[in-house]
């Protein structure tokens, strides 16, 4: 028995459900990881892990509206909003007049939130230095790229609604009600 992935290629569903059970033990493993590490390391520059995410997006991405910061980061506007005042009191992120809209806000990272972005930047980075010392240059690049397509694989099936599950829109179970 086989199972389409792709118009391209077919593989045998028993290794499909192995190959996939094996990368949801290892993704979970390093989200796990990182999320510890992140929380530790991130939280010494005065945010928290969900701020970092909401600066980094900007800084990355150039000034955008707080329901496209929401929606980007995967959060309902309400907790993006109080994500985004404690950035404004703290001075990382100003919010301005849309000069598109003038009932709409723009919301764009400070220099200081700038500033504090490449800080925490170059504190990860350095650390994904010494990970990655130890394996080959061609090695390096594989994972690098590895990483790179499942993430944007993953970000596209979760932003079209395609991966299913809880906590979408309109979930009615008991633990989201």
């Amino acid at each position: 028995m086989t199972t389409s992935i792709s118009s391209r290629s077919t593989v045998p569903a028993a290794d499909l459900q192995g190959d996939a059970e094996a990368l949801q033990a290892a993704v979970a493993e390093l989200v796990r990881v990182y999320q510890f590490r992140d929380r530790d390391r991130i939280c010494c520059h005065d945010v928290s892990v969900t701020q970092c995410y909401a600066l980094e997006t900007l800084v990355e991405r150039g000034p955008m509206r707080l329901r496209a910061l929401a929606e980007r980061l995967f959060l309902d506007k309400s907790t993006a909003s109080r994500v985004v005042n404690a950035l404004v009191r703290k001075g990382y992120v100003e919010q301005r007049p849309d000069a598109t809209d003038g009932r709409a806000m723009l919301l764009d990272a400070t220099p200081a939130g700038r500033r504090l972005c490449g800080r925490i930047w170059s504190d990860l980075v350095a650390q994904q230095k010494q990970l990655l010392g130890d394996l080959a240059p061609d090695i390096r690049a594989g994972v690098v790229q590895v990483i790179q397509r499942l993430a944007r694989a993953a970000d596209a099936r979760f932003r079209s609604g395609a991966a299913g599950g809880c906590c979408g829109p309109g979930c009615e179970t008991a633990a989201c009600a």
